[in-house]
């Protein structure tokens, strides 16, 4: 059996069908077909009627592989054969959190009595860029939240929650990735030096009025820090906003 098959078996919430959506595909011949079409979709790579030929023949005899494309301790990533809603057979790619993960978190600090929020410049390999955020990471398996969200704080910036707020559940993107992640603000009345191995340079406070302004303008344009931002804004824990913008 595959390991596409026995995750299958193994999580098959994962791959429900629901009437009138995309459907994944299990007869065989369907995948094939799928596969087939997909190899053939794109560009010819060689002009002219016998490039077009080639295209077609290397189409037919090495189809675009489905299944488990790769899978670490963080992330699977998959390619389903599917029928979209008009009939279409195609390949459809995803990325899942392993099996029983634990959800991953996304916490936003506020320091002391003022609430001032902590961000972390933290450099971002997919992006090859600085980012201005709150702190995230994965779930580790068989933890609670407030665990995840307590670790999470100490990794990266050496800080202690003296108490963790829910602010609810987040869908980062819904065309590609099946991690919903959890939101959360954490009180602490302090942090230290920040992880540089794992590419954050520093730690900065700013007032919460700040920090809107920042999304605002674009300085913060990760979509995890603006959820938790806005998030913790309709929580009232940000303050009230004024008619004319941030508090």
């Amino acid at each position: 059996m595959s390991r596409y098959e026995s995750l299958r078996r193994a999580v098959p919430e994962w791959f429900r069908n629901e009437p009138g959506a995309i459907e994944i595909l299990t007869d065989p011949e369907l995948v094939r077909r799928a596969r087939r079409q997909a190899a053939g979709s794109g560009q010819s790579r060689s002009p002219g009627r016998f490039g077009a030929l080639r295209e077609r023949l290397r189409a037919a005899v090495r189809p675009v592989p489905t299944g488990v494309v790769s899978a670490n301790r963080h992330l699977w990533y998959l390619r389903d054969a599917v029928r979209f809603p008009d009939g279409r057979l195609g390949l459809y790619d995803r990325i899942l959190p392993p099996p029983g993960a634990s959800p991953g978190v996304v916490v936003l600090p506020l320091l002391g009595p003022e609430g001032k929020v902590v961000l972390i410049e933290h450099y971002r390999h997919a992006t090859r860029a600085w980012h201005r955020e709150v702190v995230r990471g994965f779930g580790d398996p068989g933890a609670t939240d407030e665990e995840n969200v307590a670790r999470e704080l100490r990794e990266e910036i050496d800080a202690t929650p003296t108490a963790v707020v829910p602010l609810g559940e987040l869908d980062p993107d819904t065309g590609l990735l099946g991690h919903r992640v959890r939101l959360y603000a954490a009180r602490v009345d302090g942090f230290g030096d920040p992880e540089r191995g794992e590419g954050i340079r520093r730690a900065v406070t700013v007032s919460a009025a700040e920090a809107e302004a920042m999304v605002a303008d674009g300085r913060i344009t990760d979509g995890f820090t603006v959820a938790a931002l806005y998030r913790a804004r309709l929580t009232g824990l940000l303050g009230t906003a004024s008619p004319g913008g941030p508090s």
